[in-house]
């Protein structure tokens, strides 16, 4: 029944129906899933399992954005079953990364309890390899950076849970669960473990090249893990230090690379841990500016230098457009966007443009017609219809935005 009815368009709302996942379409992914997982065996089945297990994920967050309780309970059932399905698998017992994704789930249903059980159980049955285990850093700074969400203030944060698993992630011995409280001498030792972890990480980057991915993954995990650490014993400051210096001098391996070995080598793979450090960074910053009072000037700064770099990244870009919703001068935002969409071939700061402006639109509209008496504007209407339309047009004149459907069908969308 036609293409529409597979994937599903967020941006678009009908009426007050968000468009979800269609039947059909969901039927299809189903049957791929179920015939692929026959066909492949050993690691491939269990990265399916993982993708799988993504996607089961992204459903169960779609119920949680919409508000559906009862969506939300018969689906999260559903992907439990299949995620303690994928675990029974004799492959898959020791699979810390389909463990990540089940207490991930649990978390997200609401389960925290059960989510911290198989946390601390993936955690015990892990082993020793501490901070040269990738997947055991991933799993921690997961765990982390969960419990941190949960925290009111940053007052006596470097007593909680999630101190407790970032300093056992340092000591390379059994995982012990949390008790309630954390030694200082531990904290110590365990700064100075991450100290020399990413130091050592850094001047290797510099000269080896072999497994260079697992590498990457690793020092990104081994940045977060650490620069939480400080955020929670120290504070803010000293977790945008580290963030600072393992860009810089990752985007000094990164020139260096490619000048040495005159291939495009540093492109690959640097980029991506950069970005992955940048959005860590940027998400920090946001959380602490949500729990306490702190300048929007580094996070704007931050977010600018990131987009310029990465104009493709959504997460960056719904990041950028938050925080700008809450200045009334549109004028800065404008200029920005204009300055990425010149420079770039990308389609997202287009659609982000556009989103902009059309969520200014709205604030408008709901002030104007706001039903008290006579109504004294507090944002001017300054011909943002024309501005949308013109930035449409602009968008579907570039060479990616002619065969983009999202962007003609949102076009369509706003002229009805």
């Amino acid at each position: 029944s036609g293409f529409n009815s597979i994937g599903h368009m967020d941006t678009m709302s009908r009426g007050r129906h968000q468009i979800g996942h269609f039947k059909e379409g969901e039927e299809f992914i189903q049957n791929v899933f179920h015939v692929l997982s026959q066909i492949f065996t050993g690691k491939e089945k269990s990265n399916l399992a993982i993708c799988w297990l993504q996607y089961e994920i992204s459903k169960v967050i779609q119920c949680l954005q919409a508000k559906k309780k009862k969506k939300l309970k018969a689906q999260g059932r559903k992907s439990k079953k299949l995620a303690k399905n994928f675990l029974k698998a004799p492959d898959n017992r020791n699979n810390l990364s389909l463990w990540k994704l089940y207490a991930y789930l649990e978390w997200l249903l609401g389960n925290t309890e059960d989510a911290r059980k198989v946390f601390d159980t993936a955690l015990c049955t892990a082993g020793t390899g501490g901070l040269r285990s990738a997947q055991l850093c991933s799993l921690s700074l997961l765990y982390a950076q969960l419990e941190v969400e949960l925290l009111q203030s940053v007052e006596g944060a470097a007593m909680s849970r999630a101190v407790h698993v970032l300093t056992k992630l340092t000591e390379n011995g059994p995982y012990v669960p949390y008790s309630g409280q954390v030694l200082p001498v531990n904290v110590l030792k365990a700064r100075k473990a991450y100290e020399h972890a990413l130091q050592d990480y850094l001047s290797k980057t510099a000269v080896s090249d072999q497994d260079q991915v697992n590498d990457t993954d690793q020092l990104v995990n081994l940045v977060g893990c650490y620069a939480l650490f400080q955020y929670l014993t120290v504070g803010i400051d000293a977790a945008v230090l580290i963030y600072t210096q393992a860009s810089e001098k990752l985007e000094v391996s990164g020139s260096q690379k490619c000048e040495n070995t005159g291939e495009n080598f540093g492109i690959l793979n640097f980029p991506t841990a950069l970005e992955a450090v940048t959005l860590l960074h940027t998400n920090l910053l946001r959380f602490h500016m949500k729990i306490s009072v702190y300048p929007l000037n580094p996070l704007r700064e931050a977010l600018a230098e990131a987009l310029k770099r990465y104009p493709s990244n959504q997460s960056l870009w719904r990041s950028y457009i938050h925080i700008q919703r809450k200045s009334h001068s549109a004028s800065k935002a404008r200029r920005f966007f204009d300055s990425v969409t010149r420079s770039t071939n990308s389609l997202e700061p287009w659609l982000f443009a556009i989103q902009a402006e059309q969520m200014r639109k709205k604030l408008t509209e709901k002030v104007q017609r706001a039903d008290v008496g006579e109504i004294h504007c507090t944002i001017p209407e300054t011909g943002l219809t024309n501005r949308i339309v013109a930035l449409f047009e602009h968008a579907v004149q570039s060479e990616s935005g002619t065969h983009c459907p999202l962007l003609w069908r949102m076009y369509l969308n706003f002229m009805v």
